[in-house]
């Protein structure tokens, strides 16, 4: 099957709020686990870099020849992700647009994964298995359907993070509803994906993951992380 037409958003930066990561997970230990799982020669990779030192700058030229890296210093994660945004609604309509943050890590097979959610339909694809919809706040499960693609089991799931892919023509459609959930610092996220679910869309996320966000408390559940990447 031919390559389908996939541009990534990897948007990094030196700033953020501490987050408890496991020894293994740092902006580059994830860029070289992506980078590994979705070859530039194969795939549209632009890196967004904000608010970077010096010293990270010279890193990511060095590690990362053949990337088109851009610099901005926007300062919020809202402000960095709407820039991604708008600029991917210009793209082809058909393109798939992978909207990526600098700490998840993947698994083997993660670029066949991504496109099999939307081969089974989807409008939004996730490849991380949150595991807050596991916990009590949502009765320790979720009302879902499970559908089974080529690559793996998929389930429709209410909300994940701003890591995520859909379509240009479902980006544009939904336009409204992203820009109102990224004029704070920080985006509302599960206000986003709720608001588009009320409109019929879908979001469906891998049993068990593909990805995970590397947050020691909400790793992707039954892969041993550590040694994937």
């Amino acid at each position: 099957e031919q390559m389908k037409d996939l541009v990534v958003y990897y948007r990094t930066s030196d700033a953020g709020y501490p987050k408890d990561k496991p020894s293994y997970v740092n902006n580059f230990s994830c860029l070289y686990n992506f980078l590994k799982e979705f070859p530039f020669k194969s795939v549209n990779i632009i890196v967004m870099a904000d608010n970077v030192s010096d010293e990270t700058k010279e890193k990511l030229e060095k590690e990362s020849s053949g990337l088109d890296i851009h610099y901005t210093s926007i300062g919020s994660s809202a402000g960095s992700f709407r820039n991604v945004f708008m600029d991917s609604l210009n793209l082809d309509d058909n393109t798939i647009v992978y909207f990526l943050e600098n700490d998840y890590i993947h698994a083997p097979n993660s670029m066949n994964a991504l496109f099999d959610g939307f081969d089974i339909g989807a409008h939004y694809v996730t490849l991380y298995d949150h595991p807050d919809k596991y916990i009590s706040s949502y009765d320790y499960g979720e009302p879902t359907r499970v559908m089974k693609g080529n690559v793996c089991h998929w389930k429709m799931t209410i909300s994940t993070t701003m890591t995520f892919a859909a379509k240009v023509s479902t980006l544009i459609e939904d336009k409204e509803i992203w820009l109102m959930n990224t004029m704070d610092s920080y985006p509302t996220d599960h206000q986003a994906f709720t608001q588009l679910r009320e409109k019929g869309r879908t979001l469906v996320s891998p049993i068990p993951g593909y990805s995970t966000h590397g947050e020691t408390a909400w790793l992707s559940p039954f892969r041993n992380w550590e040694m994937i990447i």
